[in-house]
């Protein structure tokens, strides 16, 4: 199964969007369902020279040659620096390489890139595509470039942006364009999927994921198994739980952890405990721990519903803490210490 068929709905949304093509998309939905995997296939069924019947791009012709290679003249890619050198946004406390960290944006010196190429002729003299992802990702000054672009349509041209946050996004930018939500592909599709990408305890990780198949995909890796696994074992514990051996243990795993963003990631998945923790309080089932049930439910009687809800609360100040340098080991203890009140 591939992304499109994983995805029917949403695909068939874009094909009848080729009869009278508009000047900009925006592709939206939660993180990791497969926006973006999407919206390049649409592009590749734009530039591809012999469809097939399904409507996607036949793979084999020149068009397609070209964009395997990741270098057809009438596409271009706006993306962060660190999105595509595969850095993450956190920073490492007592680096000392002095190396400059990839930019978190898309910048204004991206767009201004493509000022020639979109205003020379097409090489194939077809469709020409501009992809943004995360459209989010535009500070201010790139947003206005980007809106006078949209404000000044170039025919053939398509702009296609795609975002999990799209109230970010400027309302002006948002009105100039046509929009395809998106929802998470229906479960059996999703574990089929990734079944097929060799993910074989595929349910528990598209539960772990919020229902996101590819974020399933990127978070069944080893690495991750082991940064999830520290802190399980740690957040289980409740009243029992020591601070500052708990902090240590986890910090070990952020440390030895080779992917993007360890620490922001591991507090993602300490706001989802805390949600599911929420949930069971209120006698309704988890919604990502699901394979945790009887945990959560020992952990939550008693819990005062309050002091709950005010650590869910405080767990979002922390996320935003660890986008900063941060002593990952003192930050973690922190963490820890107001959790273990809860009990």
């Amino acid at each position: 199964m591939n992304i499109i068929e994983m995805h029917s709905q949403g695909w068939q949304q874009l094909r009848e969007r080729r009869a009278e093509l508009p000047h900009a998309l925006l592709i939206s939905g939660q993180r990791g369902i497969g926006k973006f995997a999407l919206a390049e296939s649409f592009a590749a069924s734009l530039l591809c020279e012999a469809l097939t019947e399904a409507g996607t791009a036949c793979g084999r012709c020149p068009a397609c040659g070209w964009l395997a290679q990741g270098n057809h003249p009438d596409l271009r890619l706006l993306q962060p620096n660190a999105l595509a050198e595969g850095e993450g946004s956190d920073a490492a406390a007592g680096d000392k390489s002095g190396k400059k960290k990839a930019s978190q944006q898309i910048t204004i010196d991206q767009v201004r890139a493509l000022d020639e190429f979109l205003h020379v002729g097409t090489h194939r003299h077809g469709a020409r595509v501009i992809l943004l992802n995360p459209a989010e990702a535009m500070n201010r000054a790139t947003a206005n470039a980007i809106l006078k672009a949209l404000e000044e349509p170039i025919a053939g041209t398509l702009f296609i942006l795609v975002s999990s946050e799209p109230y970010r996004l400027l309302p002006t930018i948002r009105s100039r364009c046509q929009t395809i939500p998106m929802r998470p592909p229906p479960a059996a599709r999703a574990v089929a999927w990734l079944r097929h990408a060799g993910v074989r305890d595929g349910e528990q990780w598209l539960a772990l994921a919020g229902g996101s198949p590819l974020l399933a995909l990127e978070l069944s890796a080893k690495g991750e198994r082991v940064l999830l696994d520290s802190l399980l074992g740690q957040v289980s514990r409740g009243r029992g739980l020591d601070a500052v051996a708990a902090a240590a243990v986890v910090d070990k795993a952020v440390k030895a952890e080779k992917r993007p963003a360890p620490l922001k990631r591991t507090l993602e998945w300490s706001q989802k405990w805390l949600f599911d923790l929420t949930l069971v309080s209120q006698g309704l089932p988890p919604r990502y721990f699901v394979a945790h049930a009887p945990q959560l439910l020992r952990l939550a009687q008693g819990i005062d519903t309050r002091k709950l809800l005010a650590f869910n609360r405080k767990a979002i100040q922390y996320k935003a803490q660890c986008e900063q340098p941060v002593n990952s080991r003192l930050f973690l203890e922190e963490f820890f210490l107001n959790y273990v009140r809860l009990f």
